[in-house]
């Protein structure tokens, strides 16, 4: 492809521009068929546990009487904490419990756990095509998991700080953030629609373009006109 300024590149888009603006304009009705019709919406309900001194988590004042070596223990659990909050073992607990024919796998995907960083606190989030199933799973996770994490290390020191709510609000659709995303992607493939067209595009359109294919200077050039000549009645001119 030869060199190209920038005054060229601008007017190669400019003559393009209405194919450019019906690819936007395609994309973008592409991108609200998607959010609006196809994709399902999904709910997310989330649920928060935090590390505490298991002896004392009954007392009002208990934080007061953690020691640095209880926050830089708790701070080592958060990560071995939120994998055994996804462990087979805490998911059929929970699949049982709720007697659910969820898939155990399918279950799994659809659980994040987050530590909430630096801090004690650990977040499940749990997304369900159906809301309160959602919240129903995230709060059987949480009573599950301490309830194991008491019976495996042998220590209460895990809390429910909030139980998980039912969300009205779909977690995975943004309407406007969607068709955005699809009208960019319409631009760029307006854009590279215009620049492959150019590259295969031989015919000369101006002088500019003999002189920078064949590096020689025009010396003349014949302009032409287009001459409609006027039919007069009865077949005369």
């Amino acid at each position: 492809m030869e060199e190209i300024d920038l005054k060229e590149l601008f007017q190669i888009f400019w003559n393009k521009k209405f194919s450019i603006v019906l690819i936007i304009l395609l994309f973008v009705i592409l991108g609200a068929i998607y959010t609006f019709v196809f994709l399902m919406p999904e709910y997310t309900s989330s649920t928060t546990l935090v590390l505490a001194k298991a002896e004392n988590a009954a007392k009002p004042d208990y934080v007061d009487s953690i020691t640095t070596t209880d926050v830089a223990l708790n701070s080592q659990l958060v990560s071995t904490y939120s994998e055994l909050a996804k462990s087979k073992k805490i998911l059929r607990t929970v699949i049982s419990n709720l007697q659910s024919d969820i898939d155990e796998e399918e279950l799994r995907k659809s659980i994040q756990v987050n530590s909430v960083k630096d801090t004690e606190l650990i977040e499940i989030n749990v997304t369900n095509e159906n809301a309160a199933v959602a919240a129903q799973i995230a709060n059987e996770i949480a009573k599950v998991f301490t309830e194991n994490i008491a019976e495996i290390y042998s220590i209460n020191n895990v809390h429910i700080v909030d139980e998980a709510e039912t969300s009205s609000i779909p977690s995975n659709i943004n309407h406007t953030k969607d068709i955005i995303v699809f009208a960019f992607l319409g631009a760029v493939a307006a854009g590279m629609y215009v620049l492959i067209v150019n590259v295969f595009d031989t015919t000369v359109k101006s002088v500019e373009d003999i002189e920078k294919r064949f590096n020689l200077p025009v010396l003349v050039s014949i302009p032409i006109y287009e001459h409609e000549e006027n039919t007069i009645k009865g077949g005369k001119r």
